[in-house]
């Protein structure tokens, strides 16, 4: 799958708000939002009014640069979606948070989404005793992901784990930070994502 490679800040920028595609740095005085607020580009400070579509447009691009999602996926999990009972957008959101490298970032595994893709891609967890990786492996319901045992004495892991050891985690997840795994209680829900996402806007973009 076809990935972003520029740099991520300018996503943010472009979005007008911090996107935290960047770990810590994203908290520090370094974030190009903080000291850049306005769009990237030679007339990134000009105001624009967006059309309707447009609006529904950076709806859609921001929630996939949320999730590090590629258009081919994001159109694919929105058909998902649409098959499924109950709200098309909602159910987006929660396919979107049962990615396994999503849910190794919000167990705090890694500081950012970036990093916790980059980590299951090289073979760090495994799924229900099974090595998975898979980033985009969809975790169900009583799942358990753990660190394999071989990869427990990764210098990142062990930083990432220490510095995040009081960041919440999820209600819907169960972490045990000794055993360094976490269980999938029950899968998302709205109320669970915390992100500042119009979903409904990217329904509307879909349905035309």
């Amino acid at each position: 799958m076809s990935r972003y490679k520029d740099e991520q800040c300018r996503i943010c920028r472009r979005e007008g708000q911090k996107l935290f595609l960047k770990g810590s740095r994203c908290y520090s005085d370094k974030c190009s939002v903080t000291r850049r607020n306005y769009a990237p580009g030679q007339h990134g400070q000009g105001k624009k009014k967006l059309s309707e579509y447009g609006t529904q447009l950076r709806e859609k691009q921001k929630t996939k640069s949320f999730y590090g999602v590629g258009e081919k996926q994001f159109r694919k999990y929105f058909k998902m979606s649409e098959s499924k009972k109950g709200i098309t957008g909602e159910n987006l959101l929660q396919i979107l948070e049962s990615r396994l490298d999503n849910v190794v970032y919000r167990a705090g595994f890694g500081v950012s989404r970036a990093q916790a893709r980059q980590l299951v891609n090289h073979g760090h967890f495994d799924v229900n005793g099974v090595k998975t990786d898979i980033p985009s492996y969809l975790v169900k319901a009583g799942d358990v992901i753990t660190v394999r045992e071989i990869k427990k004495d990764s210098k990142t892991l062990k930083e990432n784990i220490e510095a995040n050891a009081k960041r919440p985690v999820p209600e819907w997840l169960e972490k045990n930070s000794e055993k360094a795994e976490v269980k999938v209680i029950r899968l998302a829900s709205r109320e669970d994502v915390d992100l500042p996402v119009e979903e409904h806007l990217i329904v509307e973009l879909y349905s035309k």
